[in-house]
C-alpha cells in the first residue's frame, strides 16, 4: 500500500492513491491532518488548474510546501480533486 513519511512521520497511506505524471496523489481521507500547515502558496499547471500547497510539521521541523493538491482541478484532473501529492524530501513508498 503506498504511504508517504517524513522526518519520522507517516503522513499518508491509502491503496486508492491516483498516479498523476510519475507522482502519487493521496486521497483526502488519507492524510493524517495533524502534520499539515495551509499554505499561501499556489502554482498552476496548464492542465490541471491552480494548486495549493500545505507545509508540514513533524516534531519541530519544517517543510514548507512540501504538499500539494488541486481544490477545484480542470476537467483533464478532475480524478484528483482534493487529493494530496508530495515532493521536497518526503518519501513516497508504494
Amino acid at each position: 500500500m503506498p504511504k508517504a513519511t517524513w522526518n519520522g512521520a507517516l503522513l499518508a497511506e491509502s491503496d486508492q492513491c491516483e498516479i498523476v505524471e510519475n507522482n502519487y496523489y493521496f486521497p483526502p481521507d488519507a492524510i493524517n491532518q495533524q502534520y499539515f500547515k495551509p499554505s499561501s502558496t499556489h502554482s498552476s499547471c496548464p492542465w490541471k488548474g491552480l494548486a495549493s500547497y500545505y507545509s508540514l510539521e513533524v516534531d519541530g521541523q519544517a517543510n514548507k510546501d512540501a504538499a500539494w493538491y488541486y481544490p477545484e482541478p480542470k476537467d483533464a484532473a478532475s480524478n484528483i480533486r482534493g487529493y494530496v501529492a508530495f515532493w521536497r524530501g518526503v518519501k513516497v513508498e508504494a
